[in-house]
């Protein structure tokens, strides 16, 4: 299985996880007992790490799985892409190039990401914008820029002008034709906030369909579990610590253990893995703000519990942008919605049923 490898002494690679191999060795019940545990991880999708820990009745069965799963991604990673064009394929950069000057007929996945998307931006009061583009690629050039994680943010005349081609309702989606189209020439689209998300949630759909019944699926963080363990047990994420510099990848000093019920997603939006910083330290991290089109500054990390991957996703981005009590009044508002922030002045805050999601000790 070409890039994907046997990970039995590295589950900590993939942030978040709590389900390793730990308990790898226990018994298993006697109805069970056919059931193993394995691990696999591939490194060429999203720019990130994905893990995949499940039970199956055998490692080929298994290792098929997870070719199938890995192909999904792939899919999806080429579909989404903003930056490469693919032979043979229309994605996201296809449609960047050419979406102002006539409809761009799509995959009808695209289509599909594209419509939860602009939903979210209206959930989200706008702090989720996928057509945050023309500003975001200036963050990410700076980024690129940056010498050994020194570097220097872009110019606010730039961004200020950038933010003028900003504007959701100009992506028009035509879903009977399967078309996109921009009505603003100077549009450019950024999924960043929502398709590593949405992609783990339709690839782990597709693998419940092809008889995958135990597992838990990281994407650069991005937790969807399917099923439970043989035995009953939930799987479990972890919530990190963004004051802790040694507790990143380190699941003994997690802030929360998570249950993640049948079918359940958690992710995390946070300030403390792509960022640069300026001569004078400032850190500048990837999570802008629509409003100061700066990187937003309400808090350090906001994790997301719901059914959805692709929602999860979104919500984080925007609860992320968003005045912390504003966010909160928004998930309490919100059915099957769970979240934790931690703030900037090293306190958190949590929505009314995030700790019934807590593993208890």
């Amino acid at each position: 299985m070409k890039k994907i490898i046997s990970l039995l002494a590295a589950c900590a690679l993939a942030v978040g996880l709590l389900a390793g191999c730990a308990d790898a060795s226990k018994p298993q019940s006697q109805s069970n007992a056919a059931m193993q545990r394995y691990t696999a991880a591939f490194y060429d999708v999203f720019d990130t790490v994905t893990t995949v820990i499940g039970y199956s009745d055998s490692q080929e069965t298994f290792d098929a799985q997870v070719q199938a799963l890995h192909d999904d991604l792939m899919e999806y990673h080429k579909l989404f892409d903003i930056y490469n064009e693919y032979d043979g394929m229309v994605n996201l950069a296809t449609v960047n190039r050419t979406a102002a000057q006539d409809p761009v007929e799509v995959d009808p996945r695209i289509i599909a990401m594209l419509k939860e998307a602009k939903e979210q931006y209206k959930v989200t009061h706008g702090q989720t914008n996928i057509a945050m583009g023309s500003v975001l690629v200036l963050w990410h050039d700076a980024r690129d820029a940056a010498v050994e994680g020194v570097g220097t943010p872009p110019d606010p005349d730039q961004l200020e002008q950038a933010s003028a081609f900003t504007s959701i309702d100009d992506l028009v989606i035509d879903e009977e034709a399967s078309t996109v189209y921009f009505a603003d020439p100077n549009l450019r689209l950024d999924v960043g906030s929502c398709g590593k998300g949405y992609a783990c949630e339709m690839t782990a759909r597709n693998a419940e369909q092809r008889g995958l019944t135990s597992a838990l699926i990281s994407v650069g963080g991005n937790l969807r579990s399917i099923g439970t363990k043989p035995d009953g047990r939930f799987w479990t994420g972890g919530v990190e610590n963004p004051w802790d510099p040694d507790a990143m990848g380190n699941t003994s000093k997690t802030l929360a253990a998570i249950n993640l019920t049948n079918n359940a997603a958690m992710v995390t939006s946070g300030d403390y893995q792509r960022y640069f910083t300026d001569a004078d330290g400032v850190r500048y991290h990837h999570l802008i703000d629509p409003d100061t089109l700066q990187p937003a500054r309400h808090c350090n990390s906001v994790t997301v519990i719901t059914s959805d991957s692709g929602l999860a996703d979104c919500l984080s981005t925007g609860l992320f942008c968003m005045d912390p009590a504003e966010g909160l009044a928004l998930v309490e508002s919100l059915d099957n919605v769970e979240a934790f922030w931690c703030l900037i002045d090293g306190t958190t805050q949590q929505s009314s049923g995030f700790a019934d999601h807590m593993v208890k000790n």
